[in-house]
């Protein structure tokens, strides 16, 4: 039987979602408490990909298998009686055997959260604390050529055996929140993210809204294909994986 599962969690506890020796993980967490409702049967969960150390999460996705058929409301109950605090078991459905929380995925988005105000350190964990002002209108101009489909090597980790790099970004959006002028997310809904892709696009966008960058610089950083060309990249406390779509 599949088990298909939405979850949130406050990463600034863990060294990443993906499971690692003596580290403490979102997917070893899981799998701690799922395997000990399993009569301790070790079960693999898949998650709709990876998050590192200390990026946050709304509604992310997993599967897992187990032999026997329970009751999703108990065993979400279950489960959340047995996680950690900063990990919470939102809903649980029973899926057919072929689908993959991976390899099913048509979309996923994710939000960035910027504080250009005065430094707020309860928030320090969960909003980047930026602290400044910056050209948001030329970083709204930068985030339209950011959109559609596009190599984006510039943007990510240096992989020799990754043979694709490219990626479909639906919508690029720069929202500030009315009941604060100083706090901003940046948004990001495509069909695929390579690794620190997000928290690069944000750290180029810094650099346009500070002046260092045009943001029609923006097309011909994408055209280099190359990670040296395209700045800093933005600390993963902002980040958050908010939804994913099937």
């Amino acid at each position: 039987m599949r088990y298909f599962m939405t979850f949130s969690y406050d990463g600034s506890g863990f060294k990443g979602y993906q499971k690692q020796i003596k580290e403490r993980t979102i997917q070893g967490e899981l799998e701690k408490a799922i395997t000990k409702i399993n009569k301790d049967i070790p079960v693999k969960v898949h998650s709709s990909g990876r998050t590192d150390a200390l990026v946050h999460a709304y509604n992310q996705k997993a599967h897992f298998d187990l032999d026997n058929e329970f009751d999703v409301g108990k065993l979400k109950n279950s489960l959340n009686s047995l996680l950690p605090d900063d990990i919470y078991v939102r809903g649980i459905t029973i899926v057919d055997d072929d689908f993959h929380a991976r390899y099913s995925v048509k979309a996923k988005e994710y939000i960035y959260k910027i504080n250009l105000g005065i430094y707020n350190p309860i928030e320090r964990n969960y909003v980047f604390q930026y602290n400044k002002r910056l050209d948001i209108s030329e970083m709204e101009r930068a985030l339209k050529y950011i959109e559609g489909e596009h190599n984006f090597k510039s943007f990510t980790k240096n992989d020799s055996e990754k043979e694709n790099y490219v990626r479909n970004i639906i919508q690029a959006t720069l929202v500030r929140d009315p009941k604060n002028i100083n706090f901003i997310t940046i948004s990001l809904l495509g069909t695929g993210f390579l690794r620190y892709m997000v928290r690069n696009i944000v750290g180029l966008l810094i650099e346009v809204g500070e002046g260092k960058i045009k943001s029609e610089e923006v097309i011909d950083i994408i055209a280099k294909e190359d990670r040296t060309a395209s700045g800093i990249c933005a600390p993963a406390c902002g980040l958050y994986l908010k939804d994913v779509y099937y």
